[in-house]
């Protein structure tokens, strides 16, 4: 019925029947397809989804019945079931919501930072129109977090703890970090059930993820320093390419968001813990050279005749 449908919908909305363009379905997935009407306004597109329900109804054996459901307009198609677009049902005139399916706006496994920045991102898109925009918001938000700009709160990472660590086929960071805060204290450790918040702290290279897993108050309380790297990599890379890889293209979208001038400044914040690191100082390094920058975040090098942003 979907491929009927499709065969319908092409054969009938065409610059040669007098409409405005060729119709396209661009997406059909078990109770629903999507057409592009090549059409200017909601009003119309909702006007031609009526009709176009109606018509296709027709050659079916009742009570199989075709409706109009939405206009998404803008509309971005990433894959299959994964797309955002402003949702009219009720009114051309104004939008019902921002409706986003498969896309890191709301899933409690990644941290708050992806769905706010992935969040605005869309909304710079699809309601100010303003894609640039959201790639310089991206870059901004990118930056921070390389630079320890970012609240902890937005970086914290909740797991539910499900079963015990012997019966986890692989090394969990959110169990590892519940077995190490059982050891240290017991009574505040969590049990079966609970949700595990944690952060990823900075470690020597190659340590594994759920090695480096930590409770957020135990990393404030000692000042431990945040892993921002994997954040970026592990974290914001993957969401924020699905949805600007199809504005920018796929080679574009990598170099203009996960490399460049924002992602080459990184501040290095170190513990305090133990007698002689009571006298360390943050300090903020040039990721490309490793040249130590000064509080204008600018370094010039005599020697080499370059300076570092």
């Amino acid at each position: 019925m979907i491929e009927k449908t499709k065969q319908l919908v092409e054969s009938k909305y065409t610059l040669a029947n007098g409409f405005q363009a060729d119709a396209k379905v661009i997406y059909g997935d078990t109770d629903s397809v999507m057409c592009k009407l090549g059409i200017q306004t909601v009003s119309e597109a909702m006007e031609i989804g009526k009709e176009a329900a109606e018509w296709v109804s027709s050659h079916f054996t009742p009570p199989i019945k075709l409706e109009f459901e939405k206009v998404y307009f803008p509309y971005l198609l990433i894959n299959k079931k994964r797309y955002a677009g402003l949702y009219f049902s009720s009114s051309a005139d104004i939008h019902d919501k921002m409706d986003c399916k498969g896309i890191e706006t709301v899933r409690r496994d990644n941290c708050p930072l992806v769905a706010n920045l992935i969040n605005t991102c869309l909304q710079k898109i699809l309601i100010d129109r303003d894609p640039m925009g959201a790639v310089e918001h991206a870059k901004d938000v990118i930056s921070d977090l390389l630079c320890n700009r970012i609240d902890i709160s937005q970086l914290v990472i909740t797991k539910e703890l499900t079963r015990t660590a012997e019966e986890y086929a692989g090394k969990q960071a959110h169990v590892e970090l519940a077995e190490r805060m059982r050891k240290r204290d017991p009574g505040s450790a969590p049990n079966l059930g609970d949700r595990v918040p944690y952060v990823i702290i900075g470690a020597a290279k190659g340590v594994a993820a759920y090695m480096k897993s930590e409770d957020p108050i135990y990393v404030l309380e000692n000042n431990i320093p945040i892993d921002t790297q994997y954040y970026l990599e592990q974290q914001l890379a993957k969401p924020l390419l699905r949805i600007f890889e199809p504005i920018l293209g796929e080679t574009k979208a990598e170099s203009v968001l996960l490399k460049g001038e924002h992602t080459r400044c990184k501040t290095v914040l170190t513990s305090k813990v133990g007698g002689l690191m009571a006298f360390a100082k943050k300090r903020s390094t040039c990721i490309g050279c490793k040249a130590m920058l000064n509080h204008d975040g600018m370094y010039q090098s005599a020697k080499l005749g370059y300076t570092c942003i």
